[in-house]
């Protein structure tokens, strides 16, 4: 059973004729509610997650007494009670992606916010001619927070655009990101009072959750730039909308939200001119999606051919 196919694209991929011989259910929309998600996943053998859009608790798998497997597309990030899936038996797999599709969007956020594409797009569109003038990025300041998979690729290939790279984070991160050849700051202040530009590429975790607070934000630049596509739960609660109304940062470009998915544009960061928002698109990419639930499948095929 699948659940959170927002744009009814898995049979569409060729991985999915990797489930043939199975009953396979494909839901559309996200469910919350314990009793709705024991209603919709009772007669489920197996479960493919999309991400984290399904949390997966201890009272959910009491009432699922038939579930063999969850297969995971991407990282277990703590919606999944990994203790009680062992207790009870079940197997959770977790399933790489095609690796560049998360890379491509933040750098597209990074351009797209310098440029002012959007506006400008929207401007013609409306009989209007130019209007702004953007920036480029060679030669300014990109911070990295997290030097990871997907970060570490963000800062070279700002790198090869011109930019200055300049890396934050922990000890372990600091230590990778000076061996890659890059500039590292200190401490926190110094990484947020020098970047022009703060990507955010950090796993939630309990020492992530609430990193950056108001206070934090308030030390970037007037004219700086904040592009979120890792997890919304880095910022905490209205820090971002709070540092926006206060000029530091001057923009902001996000992918994700605390709460997904964002309907009928209820969140405060959408519709502002000052943010770019997307609808967590980061790794929803054929080719990321190919590998996702081909690893799914194979998983499930593995234990219930």
């Amino acid at each position: 059973m699948i659940s959170d196919d927002y744009q009814d694209c898995i049979r569409s991929l060729d991985a999915f004729a990797l489930t043939r011989g199975h009953q396979v259910t494909i839901h559309h929309d996200t469910v919350t509610d314990l009793d709705a998600l024991a209603e919709r996943f009772a007669s489920a053998d197996a479960i493919v997650l999309i991400r984290e859009r399904t949390r997966i608790t201890d009272e959910l798998l009491a009432r699922l007494p038939r579930l063999r497997i969850i297969a995971q597309t991407g990282k277990v990030a703590g919606h999944i009670d990994l203790d009680a899936c062992e207790r009870r038996g079940v197997r959770v797999t977790e399933g790489q992606g095609a690796g560049t599709a998360t890379v491509e969007l933040t750098l597209l956020l990074i351009l797209a916010s310098l440029r002012n594409l959007v506006a400008e797009a929207n401007h013609l569109r409306g009989g209007g001619w130019q209007r702004t003038l953007g920036h480029q990025l060679a030669g300014r300041t990109l911070g990295i927070l997290g030097f990871g998979r997907i970060g570490s690729q963000v800062a070279r290939i700002g790198g090869a655009l011109g930019a200055k790279v300049l890396v934050g984070g922990r000890p372990s991160t600091l230590k990778k990101a000076v061996a890659a050849g890059f500039d590292i700051v200190a401490t926190q202040e110094e990484f947020l009072e020098r970047s022009d530009i703060l990507s955010i590429h950090l796993r939630l975790t309990p020492e992530t959750q609430h990193l950056l607070d108001s206070r934090d934000l308030a030390r970037m630049r007037p004219g700086s730039l904040l592009v979120n596509t890792s997890r919304a739960e880095i910022i905490a609660p209205g820090a971002l909308e709070q540092a926006l109304n206060a000029g530091r940062p001057g923009r902001a470009a996000v992918d994700v939200f605390e709460e997904e998915p964002v309907l009928g544009a209820r969140h405060p960061l959408v519709g502002r001119d000052d943010c770019l928002c997307t609808p967590h698109i980061g790794f929803v990419e054929r080719d990321n999606y190919e590998a996702y639930f081909r690893s799914a499948f194979e998983s499930i095929n593995a234990i219930a051919p």
